[in-house]
């Protein structure tokens, strides 16, 4: 390489004085995103992240690394929105469950057999519903540019679990919220709140005795070693968001916004399309290890002990009418 005169030099001095703007533009480069994971690379959870980050790389090249911290290590869904909101994590996926201790109102989207199938929540988080949790998870520090499907919740247990009334007596480990722990107490259960991160060694350990999850993480948990039963209820739809924290967001150009939100719906539409893949891979590996698919009985008395949460929870969600109102859209 040539040495750098002298004249040379002084016309990069000028050049740089000329542009202060070059020094903001190098700076915007360096911006790091931090995100978590609770699971591995060849999961959804994991996929969607580097879909957001090749986005990113191909609008504004350079501008954004994604730092993706997978398998759980920055904590359970509760301790990374926590991390989100104090600034040491940027973003992450989380259910609505368990952010509900921020927004209650967000387990609407949580109430048993509301929805008829994935189009059915799709239509309603991307309509009036959709856009006021929006502001309401805003509210509490969360900006959540897209909502997820996670698929649909079954219940697993040590042992086949076919009909509601077998549930009495059982410990059933729970998301921490009031809703899920009002529905399995009405099955006649014993409802213990326990991250997702230490769900197994309690199965193994006889600190629990059952917990209703979606295929998906059924075998990313590897949970058909210790629950081996699903019966396949679908009582709830377990919808979920991408999210920021607002300190972060707030702290983005308009334009790193806009493409940030865009990148966001586009991963979310892909992890939609993977989690409905994976499921179907996720119980042939259940299979190959001892896991079982068993349909419910009497599912019109799952449905009468489910819906009487509806009445319970009319006050946190926006009131029966809202929840007729969407049952029947």
């Amino acid at each position: 390489m040539p040495p750098i005169t002298r004249r040379t030099a002084l016309s990069l001095t000028a050049l740089a004085l000329a542009s202060p703007a070059l020094i903001g533009r190098a700076e915007a480069r360096a911006r790091t995103i931090t995100v978590a994971s609770l699971f591995g690379d060849d999961k959804p959870e994991t996929k969607i992240w580097q879909a957001i980050a090749a986005t990113l790389e191909a609008r504004l090249p350079g501008r954004f690394t994604v730092n993706i911290v997978k398998g759980g290590a920055l904590g359970g869904e509760k301790e990374v929105a926590e991390g989100v909101r104090l600034g040491s994590i940027q973003g992450s996926l989380a259910t609505v469950s368990a952010l509900s201790g921020w927004v209650p109102e967000a387990q609407i989207l949580d109430l048993p057999f509301l929805f008829r199938d994935a189009d059915h929540v799709q239509a309603t988080v991307t309509g009036p519903v959709g856009a006021e949790l929006k502001e309401r998870f805003s509210a509490q520090q969360f900006i959540t540019p897209a909502f997820i499907n996670y698929g649909a919740r079954n219940l697993l247990t040590k042992t086949p679990v076919t009909r509601p009334e077998q549930l009495a007596g059982l410990k059933i480990r729970v998301i921490q919220s009031p809703l899920h722990t009002r529905l399995w107490s009405a099955f006649g259960t014993t409802p213990v709140g326990i991250p997702i991160t230490e769900t197994y060694n309690a199965l193994s350990n006889g600190v629990a005795d059952a917990m209703d999850l979606t295929k998906s993480a059924y075998a990313g948990f590897k949970l058909y070693e210790v629950v081996p039963c699903m019966t396949e209820t679908r009582h709830i739809w377990a919808s979920g968001v991408v999210y920021f924290g607002a300190g972060f967001w707030n702290g983005l150009t308009p334009e790193e916004q806009q493409l940030l939100a865009e990148a966001s719906q586009a991963g979310a539409a892909t992890f939609n399309r993977l989690i409905a893949e994976d499921e179907a891979r996720a119980m042939e590996t259940a299979r190959a290890h001892g896991g079982r698919l068993l349909q419910p009985e009497a599912l019109d008395d799952w449905r009468r002990g489910a819906t009487g949460v509806w009445q319970d929870m009319a006050g946190t969600v926006g009131g029966l009418d809202r929840i007729h109102a969407i049952a029947g859209s």
